[in-house]
């Protein structure tokens, strides 16, 4: 089993994948994403030895925990760092952190467990009153090496940029390979990037090609007043 391991997991993260968009509505059906934590903790049980098993189940437990503060009492889109944390469930999150520290004995650090350490310094927002961004960079950084993924890249853009380097942050975007220009989420980052590079006219120019690429009507929505009020800015 440990040898085919790997695939399994990206099999497990990939249909949850699939329910991420269902699990934006608040009455939506929880078949699949829960389909996938099921799978998640069988693999978990059948080998505990494994750490990379159960990062990825504290990473899936991290995103459903914050399910119902994703929207609003009227269905708008809420961003994560506006999200009210008394919506989140706390049995989940507990979960998943002792999940990681788990994990984290074992002393083989993946992809997984990477990802659902990035979620854990997210939720601790609300307890800091700020993001450590200096510990995201750091764990952006080893995803990097670990996957190198578009989505990874993106991440570790928008941090460098929060953390006060927009220009190298735009640069890092830019050199993505070509087929970014498809990818709603670089669009989004290139817009906030530009954004707190100053570069008004660019983030403008981003956002309206990212709610162009946008399917979700409430994020379309977010997006559409994101665009009017910085086009409203001085």
């Amino acid at each position: 089993m440990a040898e085919r391991l790997g695939a399994v997991l990206d099999a497990i993260y990939a249909a949850f994948g699939q329910g991420w968009d269902g699990m934006e509505h608040p009455d939506a059906p929880e078949s699949l994403t829960g389909e996938a934590i099921w799978l998640a903790r069988l693999v978990v049980h059948l080998l505990p030895e494994e750490p990379e098993p159960a990062g990825l189940l504290a990473l899936m437990l991290y995103c459903t925990a914050r399910r119902r503060a994703r929207r609003d009492a009227s269905g708008a889109f809420v961003p994560l760092d506006r999200q009210d944390a008394r919506l989140w469930d706390r049995t989940m999150i507990i979960e998943a952190e002792g999940l990681l520290i788990r994990a984290a004995q074992a002393g083989r650090f993946g992809r997984f467990q990477c990802e659902a350490a990035i979620q854990s310094v997210h939720v601790q927002r609300p307890i800091t009153g700020q993001v450590n961004l200096k510990a995201l960079r750091l764990l952006y950084d080893l995803l990097v090496q670990h996957t190198d993924s578009i989505g990874a890249r993106i991440g570790q853009a928008v941090v460098i940029a929060e953390a006060g380097e927009p220009l190298a942050a735009l640069g890092a975007l830019d050199a993505l390979p070509g087929q970014v220009a498809r990818h709603q989420p670089w669009w989004v980052a290139r817009a906030h990037v530009a954004g707190l590079a100053g570069q008004r006219d660019r983030a403008l120019a981003d956002l309206a090609q990212a709610i162009a690429l946008t399917e979700d009507a409430a994020v379309r929505a977010y997006l559409m007043d994101v665009r009017l009020t910085l086009d409203a800015g001085p």
